[in-house]
């Protein structure tokens, strides 16, 4: 037991430790973290907005109930300069005004790719994904949804604790 850590977010009173990953599996933490560096660039040059990057992040980790990547992305969408009403709207982005048709787009593939036991991506939502993002910026877009999916699951199994995540300041 001594790579594991012990968190107490498991809503419970009692709790047990849980394997550190990065610390009991160096190589496969390191290609995980090449592999959100790959899609971070595919994304950058498909031209894909980074507000959508940080969208997809927050809205996958939503769904999966993942609190560290919430704190950690909602945080850096702030820092990045989103707005708290979209934030708290994002959870209900289809009946609410402050989301584009492409911020839109992404967030149904999003949806799609994550709840992907529930409809395997229908051909609509894919469709509608292509009406306003051209092949690369679908695959960056299915790259990123994939990469959070994957971290919410890291995160939610380890019981990383929210809270103590600060975003890089932008510079002056």
């Amino acid at each position: 037991m001594s790579n594991s850590v012990s968190n107490n977010v498991s809503g419970g009173s009692a709790s047990i430790s849980r394997v550190a990953l990065k610390k009991t599996t160096p190589d496969v933490s390191a290609a995980m973290g090449s592999l959100h560096a790959a899609a971070v660039s595919a994304a950058q040059d498909a031209k894909i907005e980074p507000e959508i990057l940080e969208l997809i992040r927050i809205r996958a980790s939503q769904i999966n109930g993942c609190a560290f990547c919430l704190d950690m992305h909602t945080k850096d969408a702030r820092a990045q300069g989103e707005t708290e009403q979209r934030i708290y709207a994002l959870n209900a982005w289809r009946e609410t005004p402050f989301f584009t048709g492409r911020e839109r787009a992404a967030l149904a593939l999003t949806e799609a790719v994550t709840l992907v036991h529930d409809g395997h991506v229908p051909d609509a939502v894919y469709a509608d994904a292509a009406e306003v993002f051209d092949e690369a910026q679908i695959a960056a877009l299915i790259w990123a949804a994939t990469v959070i999916n994957a971290y919410n699951r890291i995160a939610v199994a380890t019981r990383m604790a929210p809270g103590a995540y600060q975003p890089v300041q932008k510079k002056n």
